[in-house]
């Protein structure tokens, strides 16, 4: 039976379609495959979290999601394929979320950024098991899309700085950056691994604080 514990949250990352009908219909073609690929993704997202890369296949993917293998392979060329597309919607969605970040000075962005990047995990522990825990095992191709993920994220961050408070990014590195957005996801995701319902929420204010100086100049380090 499955339970909510190892269903993906609606909403937050994907979002459920509504059943389509049965025998003829008016909807068009485009939207019953959109909502196959989507109910495909999320598929993936609950077995990857569940049992790990190597305990699904295309088969498993098409039962749960209640599609036919004909359908998978009209919008997927395999297993792999489905899990990066899932995987680029998780991403997607914190660069939204980032985007919205209304800090009134630095500090204050690297906490509503934190807080972010944690919330967003909480609101859907099953995506977050499944591309924070699992995704790695999927092999090179999923280590570079996600080294590749990150690194954006952390030139989003810098360049937000820079647009929102000019000249406060200094010489900064843009690998300060990065190894902040990668200390920030091994510790989540090491208390996703650890606790069934972590709780990440409580790790705001001091991660904040120490992310904070991880990126500072030099100048502002003398202040």
């Amino acid at each position: 039976m499955r339970t909510q514990m190892d269903r993906i949250t609606d909403g937050v990352i994907f979002t459920v379609p509504a059943g389509l009908p049965r025998g003829r219909h008016v909807l068009a073609r485009e939207q019953v495959v959109a909502a196959q690929r989507e109910r495909m993704m999320i598929a993936a997202t609950e077995l990857l979290a569940a049992g790990g890369y190597r305990g699904f296949g295309v088969r498993e993917i098409c039962a749960r999601a209640a599609v036919s293998r004909a359908a998978f392979y009209e919008c997927f060329a395999d297993k792999d394929a489905c899990v990066h597309a899932a995987y680029d919607r998780f991403i997607a969605v914190f660069l939204d979320r980032l985007a919205a970040n209304r800090g009134e000075d630095w500090p204050g962005c690297v906490r509503e950024f934190v807080a972010a990047y944690l919330g967003t995990l909480e609101s859907d522990l099953v995506a977050a098991r499944a591309f924070g825990v699992e995704m790695d095992a999927l092999g090179r191709a999923a280590r570079e899309r996600r080294r590749a993920a990150l690194t954006h994220l952390a030139g989003f961050i810098r360049d937000l700085r820079e647009r929102r408070f000019p000249g406060t990014t200094g010489d900064t590195p843009l690998s300060a950056y990065i190894g902040a957005v990668y200390a920030l996801r091994q510790i989540a995701s090491d208390a996703l691994d650890a606790e069934p319902v972590p709780g990440l929420s409580a790790l705001i204010p001091e991660l904040s604080t120490w992310l904070c100086r991880m990126v500072q100049s030099p100048a502002e380090e003398r202040v």
